[in-house]
Parts: structure tokens; C-alpha cells; sequence
């Protein structure tokens, strides 16, 4: 039986919807931490927003280790060695929980110090601290929920894992009303709901990935095996390089956005807060490409994954110009949402208007990286985004302090595209298009991913 070019978008919106949920959700937890601790006042906003690029560092880094493992299940499981997937889930667990542990006392170190680092203004930085602390106590438990999220993505299991991060928005909302304003624990109470939260649907995931899901379940060991470690370092390695590179990059954009001033400080937090609800879909579509593409490549259907490949990277860009133009309308009610300050308010809407013109390239540069993740190229997506970020957007947003906030967004905004672009020249190069086969015919379908 063929698999059609309807066929293939069905089969990618399937997968990716829940993924899209997923994500969104996670965004959600962020919109609502900020919302919340927002009603407490601009300088609350603003001991958020000054550590959130580096809770976005280590939390990237640990994702590489996720990564590394996640893209050997997903082509294990095309390839139909589901045994050997579970053994690689598992020793998968066994990685990303000794570097979360390591990162969250790390942090616990690190946070009494890092707003001084970042050149936060003297009347935030405690409020600054004690939020990164407590996120760090609470990243064993994040990791864990990514962990079980990309492995059952990896095996076409998109559902459950959405139903569960829209559950854990729900319940971050009560944790943090709870924490917030009954407890009065102000900005830490932010922290804490989302860590209760995230510790709540992090065990059942985890458990169902372990004892439930079809192909990973079962009693399989946790030792490391040799020949797992170093594909996983392989694959692994250059997503946390990047991860790295494009979370300090956030933390250097943050300490130039710090010297603007609170109310610079707080509108950035804001606007990264609500944009991340535009870029989402794009980051569903790509976590549901790298486990299409990595179980076509596992099957070796080498034609049908160029075919995905395309059509996937043209879904990405379609749905995130639309999401471009729904921020540049929408920004006035989600920093209104955000932010009782009206100078906050302006400051943001303005900065939004100027990042939504840089979706349609953000978006492809962000699916083009899970394409290449699914293939088990992550060495091209660590040179690009180090490029494009120290090279562009580091120096130019420097450049542009002296037209304030605006100034440094339309950097990065111009970063944004340029990155896109170079993605798109990088997929040509992994799926080149001529070689496609111009009709899908010719592909017998015998399992095809999991989900399908």
C-alpha cells in the first residue's frame, strides 16, 4: 500500500498535535509563573526574567543527554528491536537523572551568586535567587518529565505525554496559588508550584514509559553498555554543545538587556514568555519529526524520510507565519495579561510586534533541527546556532543598546532569519530535493512509524 502525500501530512498532524499540546503546555507553566508573580509587582517580573535564561541553560544541556538516547529508541524501534530500545530507555533514565542531580546541587551553589553575575539591579536579586534555587532543587524532577516525554514520542506515543503536560499546567496553577498567596512565599512560591507540579506528572509518566508503553516496557537492565554510551555521547554531545551555545547566548542577551534597566528587564521576561506561545507549535512539530525521521531511518526507507523530511519543514513554516501574524495582533492582550504596568505593557507589545515578523524562519530553523536530530546529525545544528548567535545576534544586540529594548529585539529578530536560512540550506544538503522520488507510489508501506 503507497503512502500518499496525504497520507504523510496525516500522519505527521497526528503525531503532531499532542506534540504541539506538550509544548505548548510547557509554555503555559512559564506564562503562568509569570502571570502570577507578576500581580506581585514589576520587580518580581524581573527577579524571574533575569534567571530564566539560565534555568533555559542547564535545562538545555540536560535535554543533549535526553536527546542522546531518545533518537537511538526511535531508530531502534523503526528498525523493530524493541528490546533493545527498553535496555536503551533505560540506561537513558539512568544518564539524565545523575547530570539533573549534578546540575541541581551545581545550581543550589550558584544561585546566593548568579543575579550579581548578571548584573541585576540590588532590589531583585534576592527574590532572583531564591526562584533559581528552588527550580534547581525541583530539576531532577523536569528532567524526568522530558525523559519520559521523548521516549514515548519516540515510539509514536504523542497522546498520553499532552494529556499530561496540559494536566500539569493545571495543576501549576493551583500549586502556585497555593504557594504564592496563601503561603506568601512570593517569587520561590512560583518555583515550587512548578516543581510540585512537574513532580506529579513526571512519576506517572515515568512509570508508565517503564511498566505500560508497548515497546519499553518490561524487565531490562540499567547498566550502561559501551556501545550505547557512545553513540549517545555522539549524538547526544552536540545537542548539549548547542544547548549550551544557545543558552549562554540567552544569559549574555539577558545581562545586556539588565544594564535597560527593571522596567527593560521585566518587558523582555514578558516577551519571551508570550512569543514562546508562537514558537511552540514549531517546537511540537519538530519533537514529532525527530521520531518520524529517526524510525524511517531506523527502517532504512531512505526515499519515504526524504519525503517526510520536506513535508514536515513546510508544515513548520506554514503553521508559524500564522502564528507570526496572530502575535502581531495579539500582543497588546498578552502583555495586559502578563503585566499591571502600563509601561511594561508598552515596552512589550512593541518588542512583539518586531519578533513576529521572525517566525516563519524561526520555525524553520526549529523543525530543520528535530528533522536532523531524527537523521542523528546534531553536529550541523551546534555550528549553525554557534555561528549565528555569537557571531550575529551577541554583537549586533550590543550594538543596538542605544536604541533600547527595540534596538536589541530587532537583533534578534534579524538573527532569527538569518538562522533560518541557513537551516534551510542545511536541509538541502541532508534532503536533497531532486533526488525525491516524484511520486510516492513506489513506497510499499509495510509498518511505517509506529504511530501510523
Amino acid at each position: 500500500m503507497s503512502l500518499s502525500a496525504g497520507r504523510q501530512y496525516s500522519l505527521i498532524f497526528r503525531l503532531a498535535l499532542p506534540a504541539i499540546l506538550a509544548q505548548v503546555a510547557g509554555t503555559l507553566m512559564q506564562l503562568i509563573d509569570a502571570s502570577m508573580a507578576g500581580r506581585l509587582g514589576s520587580l518580581a517580573a524581573a527577579s524571574i526574567g533575569l534567571v530564566a535564561s539560565s534555568t533555559w541553560l542547564f535545562s538545555g544541556i540536560c535535554r543533549g543527554v535526553i536527546f542522546g538516547f531518545s533518537v537511538q529508541t526511535a531508530q531502534t524501534i523503526g528498525a523493530g528491536n524493541d528490546e533493545l530500545a527498553a535496555r536503551i530507555c533505560r540506561q537513558g533514565l539512568a544518564a539524565i537523572l545523575l547530570f539533573a542531580l549534578t546540575f541541581a546541587v551545581t545550581g543550589l551553589f550558584v544561585a546566593p551568586h548568579l543575579p550579581l553575575w548578571l548584573h541585576g539591579e540590588p532590589a531583585i536579586q534576592s527574590m532572583a535567587s531564591a526562584y533559581f534555587g528552588w527550580w534547581c532543587l525541583f530539576l531532577p524532577f523536569l528532567m524526568l518529565n522530558e525523559w519520559a516525554v521523548q521516549m514515548l514520542q519516540a515510539t509514536g506515543n504523542t497522546r498520553l505525554p499532552g494529556m499530561l503536560q496540559i494536566l500539569m499546567c493545571a495543576l501549576d496553577v493551583v500549586f502556585n496559588w497555593f504557594f504564592i498567596f496563601q503561603l506568601n512565599l512570593g517569587v520561590a512560591g512560583a518555583a515550587i508550584g512548578t516543581g510540585a507540579a512537574a513532580m506529579c506528572t513526571s512519576l506517572y509518566l515515568a512509570w508508565f514509559t517503564l511498566v505500560r508503553s508497548p515497546f519499553l516496557s518490561g524487565h531490562h537492565s540499567f547498566r550502561f553498555r559501551k556501545e550505547t554510551i557512545q553513540r549517545a555521547v555522539k549524538i547526544g554531545l552536540p545537542v548539549s554543545v548547542e544547548q549550551l551555545v544557545t543558552g549562554s547566548g540567552y544569559v549574555i542577551f539577558t545581562r545586556i538587556v539588565a544594564g535597560l534597566g527593571s522596567i527593560s528587564v521585566a518587558a523582555n521576561s514578558f516577551s519571551i514568555t508570550a512569543e514562546s506561545l508562537a514558537y511552540m507549535p514549531g517546537f511540537g512539530i519538530a519533537s514529532a519529526a525527530s521520531a518520524i525521521i529517526g524510525q524511517c531511518v531506523g527502517a532504512g526507507r531512505k526515499t519515504l524520510t526524504r519525503s517526510l523530511a520536506w513535508r514536515i519543514e513546510l508544515a513548520g513554516i506554514t503553521v508559524m507565519s500564522v502564528m507570526g501574524i496572530a502575535l502581531w495582533f495579539l500582543s497588546p492582550a498578552l502583555m495586559q495579561l502578563l503585566s499591571v504596568d502600563p509601561a511594561v505593557q508598552d515596552l512589550g507589545t512593541r518588542v512583539l510586534r518586531i519578533e513576529a515578523f521572525a517566525e516563519p524562519m524561526y520555525g524553520a530553523a526549529i523543525v530543520a533541527t528535530g528533522i536532523l536530530r531524527g537523521k542523528g546529525d546534531t553536529l550541523w545544528p551546534t555550528i549553525i546556532s554557534l555561528v549565528s548567535n555569537w557571531g550575529l545576534r551577541i554583537p549586533f544586540a550590543a550594538a543596538m543598546t542605544g536604541y533600547g529594548l527595540p534596538g536589541v529585539w530587532f537583533a534578534m529578530a534579524f538573527e532569527l532569519n538569518c538562522r533560518g536560512l541557513l537551516f534551510l540550506f542545511r536541509l538541502c544538503r541532508s534532503f536533497p530535493k531532486d533526488r525525491i522520488a516524484s511520486s510516492d507510489s513506489t513506497q510499499t508501506e509495510n509498518t511505517g512509524p509506529a504511530a501510523a
